[in-house]
């Protein structure tokens, strides 16, 4: 399995219909706290805009509400895949991705056997608070050695001037939120992702 290099990462439909038509090919939809009316409407309306622009969508936690709305790509934190029905989204068809920060976790997510593993924080970041410390290059070189050909996400404090270094330590796509949401201009910052990934294409 291949992943497109710029995975963007969002929390509302809105920024999927905003930022999906310029080119984004991958997306994630991270959605915290909602009732579940709104969640399921925003998962129908993301997941119609990624069909129409030819994008990947991947549903992050809810993997009930993204197999009744007929999405196919579900990502996981470690609490939540403690707690999922891995047989149930496996038989649905879907295709899982698991974050992971240490190598307790890395193992875990490698036994559960999914479709691209993710790493980070890679470098500091103003999301959330972590409580491990930013990763580095070298340990997205030593967890592409541990997981190929599973496909590596590096995430974490990225934009695009560290994605040569992020792309030439082993990463297969590198996931970003702040660095566009919190852009003045996040069309702008999105073309210069697409642009910037454009070699690992």
């Amino acid at each position: 399995m291949k992943l497109d290099p710029f995975y963007l990462i969002v929390d509302s439909a809105a920024w999927i219909e905003r930022l999906v038509p310029l080119g984004v090919k991958l997306v994630q939809l991270r959605i915290k706290d909602r009732d579940e009316a709104t969640l399921r409407t925003e998962i129908r309306r993301a997941n119609g805009a990624c069909v129409v622009h030819g994008c990947q969508l991947i549903v992050n936690d809810y993997w009930r509400t993204a197999i009744e709305e007929g999405c196919d790509f579900v990502h996981l934190g470690q609490e939540d895949l403690a707690a999922a029905d891995l047989l149930a989204i496996k038989y649905a068809g879907l295709k899982l991705g698991l974050s992971t920060h240490d190598h307790l976790e890395l193992e875990t997510a490698i036994a559960a056997e999914p479709d691209y593993i993710a790493l980070g924080p890679i470098y500091p970041t103003v999301l959330k608070q972590m409580k491990w410390a930013p990763q580095g290059l070298a340990r997205i070189s030593a967890w592409k050695h541990r997981v190929a050909p599973i496909p590596l996400v590096a995430i974490g404090g990225l934009n695009p001037d560290r994605l040569n270094g992020v792309f030439e330590a082993g990463a297969d796509s590198a996931a970003v939120v702040t660095d566009i949401t919190l852009n003045a201009d996040p069309e702008a910052r999105t073309r210069e992702w697409i642009e910037k990934t454009k070699p690992w294409r």
